[in-house]
């Protein structure tokens, strides 16, 4: 009995194919090869078409089925995992309306932060457990604010794994996680906020059927099936955004547990047993995946937007098309603190870590004399590394003190770089695992159709492929105040 697993991320669609029965993955494939476009209309816009994320998912699947390393028939459950925060919109035929507005996407602060200051304060942060800030209810707020013909026309609105499950069965459903990454659920009612529909002046129809994170939500169509050479009929059985789908491919789902990933975004998520919420609303807290009214379990998300984004820009533009690997060969002849070049990789939109505040990246001390190439791909990473640290002080302060932190070796924890400077930095142990969202969204998958009986059963006998200490911390203290001093220039 086999497990798909399909992830809808900023730069690709990756999918994976997972043995149920030994928990082996399969095969995994990714498609586009290259990174798939965010388009930027304007500053500080940034959207895709949910019509291209499909034509992408069909293509992984096609791929993943071209290995030959699976009989397709055996495909028993369909999990998803999706970028957090994007609003996509359809009519009454199901009918994409206009492109997604996507997680980083800048443009509805104010919608939000109206709501935040109307609603207050504190009853905002006690049972939405956020400002209404960037997220899909302000995305929503501004389109019926600025595209009034267009939100006259929305049947439904859902977050983009809602619209692959949509394509994958003809059904829309959403769940309690995904409202409350959207900031559309009250954790104290356990129900749709009053505060925000009657704010944002939304009616409750524009909302799918409510279901668990682990449930039928939906089968396969017949037409679907057979384009992508699957069964009929078989069910979708787990939708989560990425981070808390991220978390749950690394056995993170008990209060104390962490994870982390840094792919275009950077992300740490903890795990809490309590409605915890950060004052200022620089980290932020939705339903995790296990979330229920009897058991809470609440995922407090720090997200830093510039990560594997900026060390794109730096191999794009100063690396001659060299690879990844070849990048991080060169920085790891550089010493740490990169002969004083610093980078700041804030240039991604606006940053939740500082009251979703647009500060722009920034490279700071270059000397023409000295620096090269490789220094800045060493800044680069250890920049990406100190922001990492920033937002854990924040956490920190909330009461998350990880004694050690889960990771995929995957993206910027594939670099030796990264991951020394993170873990030294951080002053905490990072466990690095073989695992990336498309199988944690399989697994999913095999717990929503039961095959499964729990999470822990889901990811039994999944061991660390190395675990990496803090061995220079009191160095990269130094390095770290250091790079603080410059980020403070532009706060």
């Amino acid at each position: 009995m086999l497990l798909l697993g399909i992830d809808l991320g900023t730069s690709s669609i990756k999918v994976a194919v997972v043995d149920a029965t030994t928990q082996r993955t399969l095969v995994t494939a990714q498609y586009p090869e290259t990174e798939a476009t965010i388009l930027t209309r304007q500053p500080g816009w940034a959207e895709q078409s949910p019509e291209t994320w499909w034509e992408y998912v069909q293509q992984a699947i096609r791929k993943a089925h071209g290995s030959g390393g699976y009989d397709p028939g055996d495909i028993a459950a369909i999990g998803i995992a999706y970028q957090m925060h994007g609003l996509v919109a359809v009519d009454k035929d199901r009918r994409v309306l206009r492109d997604s507005i996507i997680w980083c996407d800048s443009r509805a602060v104010p919608y939000g932060d109206g709501a935040f200051a109307a609603i207050g304060e504190q009853r905002s942060l006690s049972h939405l457990l956020n400002s209404p800030g960037n997220f899909t209810a302000a995305k929503l707020a501004w389109v019926k604010d600025q595209e009034p013909r267009i939100y006259e026309k929305i049947d439904r609105i859902m977050l983009p794994g809602d619209y692959i499950a949509l394509r994958l069965t003809g059904e829309v459903t959403t769940s309690i996680p995904a409202l409350s990454e959207g900031i559309f659920w009250d954790f104290q009612e356990d129900g749709l906020s009053e505060d925000v529909f009657n704010y944002f002046g939304f009616d409750k129809s524009l909302i799918p059927a409510i279901q668990p994170v682990f449930s039928a939500h939906g089968e396969l169509q017949a037409e679907v099936a057979q384009a992508l050479s699957l069964k009929k009929g078989i069910p979708v059985t787990y939708k989560a955004g990425d981070q808390p789908n991220n978390a749950l491919s690394l056995n993170v789902l008990e209060p104390g547990e962490v994870a982390a990933t840094a792919g275009t975004s950077g992300v740490i998520y903890g795990v809490s047993d309590r409605l915890v919420y950060d004052p200022a609303s620089r980290v932020n807290s939705f339903a995790h995946v296990n979330y229920t009214e009897k058991e809470k379990r609440v995922g407090v998300l720090l997200c830093i937007n510039g990560t594997g984004i900026l060390n794109r820009w730096i191999r794009d533009h100063t690396g001659g098309g060299a690879d990844y690997a070849s990048l991080n060969r060169e920085a790891a002849l550089i010493r740490p603190g990169s002969e004083g070049l610093v980078v700041l990789p804030f240039g991604n939109g606006a940053e939740r870590i500082f009251n979703n505040r647009i500060i722009g990246a920034q490279i700071q001390h270059i000397d023409l004399n000295q620096h090269g190439a490789a220094h800045l791909y060493r800044a680069g990473q250890e920049g990406i590394a100190f922001a990492f640290r920033y937002g854990l002080d924040i956490m920190r302060e909330g009461g998350m003190n990880p004694s050690v932190i889960r990771a995929g070796r995957a993206n910027m924890f594939l670099s030796s770089v990264f991951t020394e400077a993170f873990v030294n930095a951080t002053q905490t142990p990072v466990e690095l695992y073989d695992s990336d969202g498309s199988v944690g969204a399989a697994l999913g998958a095999g717990i929503g159709a039961g095959i499964f009986r729990s999470g822990k059963e889901a990811f039994a006998g999944r061991l660390p492929l190395e675990r990496v200490d803090p061995v220079r911390a009191g160095e990269y203290e130094g390095l770290y105040q250091r790079w603080k001093e410059v980020l403070n220039k532009y706060l």
